[in-house]
């Protein structure tokens, strides 16, 4: 693909990517020391890329050493503070024995926990896409029917919130084949390689496989979209199964279970020689069990509600 013109939005200014203040620091402190290690850390680079976290392998790193570094040094204050403080009430060896544990597990967390971080991201992404990519099908094979391009369908694809990390994907191709000047099928291939989305990498690669083997994309476009709805159609299924089963549980744990305990703790406090035992039983029964249970339920129901 030769140069081109591009006309870009009246008024559109360069969208620069700036680090916070502390990773800004973490990188003037640690840059040099990450530098010198010289150790690539590929998955990392690739959970980055696939989080869309705009930010470099080396630069992450040192805000890792440097979020550890800091939470070691604010570990080590309150340990001592910690042994001061349960000497003074007689529990020297415990306290002494938290602030060791603080300063060496604290910091040990902090750092896995942000190492984990682009992993997490990356895959929250990919819940997004699968959830989305039934209805983004059903938009592309439209499109397709029309005799629209495929670069131009990616193009509108991307001009559409409704679709969620399909349209920042769709973005990513559009930006490699309008700004960076790369072929439509060398842009779907690297969008389907950084992709956290196994459907959709399935799907991009498909495009790619059907154009350079000489196929037509408008039947490979409604097949998929196909596809995707039957499977949309079967995850609805379970999920209502699964909701169906839950109610039915939420029936027999939180309601009718803690009404016979109340009622059999009621009768033994009045009929038993030990009231007050029993009494702080109900209350536990009552203002924790209870409460706790449905807080659980609900979480569970919106956790499965949240991906579908």
């Amino acid at each position: 693909m030769g140069p081109h013109l591009i006309r870009l939005p009246k008024g559109a200014v360069p969208d620069y990517i700036k680090l916070t203040p502390f990773q800004e620091l973490s990188w003037r402190m640690m840059g040099n020391y990450v530098k010198a290690k010289g150790s690539r850390d590929e998955d990392l680079e690739e959970n980055l890329l696939k989080a869309h976290m705009k930010i470099r392998p080396e630069e992450y790193i040192a805000y890792m050493y440097m979020a550890a570094l800091i939470t070691a040094i604010a570990a080590i204050v309150l340990g001592i503070m910690l042994v001061i403080i349960m000497s003074l009430m007689g529990m020297f060896l415990i306290g002494l024995l938290l602030g060791i544990m603080m300063p060496v597990l604290l910091p040990i967390l902090v750092f896995f926990g942000l190492k984990s971080s682009p992993a997490g991201t990356a895959k929250r992404r990919g819940k997004d896409i699968d959830k989305r990519i039934s209805g983004s099908m059903s938009f592309i094979s439209a499109m397709a029917s029309a005799n629209v391009p495929v670069d131009m369908i990616f193009s509108e694809l991307a001009r559409q919130p409704v679709y969620g990390e399909i349209k920042n994907e769709a973005e990513w191709i559009t930006r490699d084949t309008e700004l960076l000047g790369i072929d439509i099928l060398t842009a779907i291939k690297r969008g389907a390689q950084r992709s956290p989305s196994i459907k959709w990498q399935d799907f991009l690669q498909g495009v790619v496989t059907t154009s350079t083997s000489g196929g037509q994309l408008k039947p490979y476009f409604v097949m998929k979209a196909e596809e995707y709805e039957k499977e949309n159609k079967l995850e609805l299924k379970s999920t209502m199964e699964t909701l169906s089963m839950l109610a039915e549980s939420f029936v027999t744990v939180v309601v009718a279970f803690p009404l016979f305990l109340v009622v059999i703790l009621a009768i033994m406090a009045i009929i038993g020689g030990n009231a007050a035992n029993t009494t702080m039983i109900l209350f536990l029964v009552i203002g924790v069990m209870i409460p706790v249970s449905q807080f659980g339920f609900i979480f569970v129901i919106w956790d499965i509600s949240k991906e579908t």
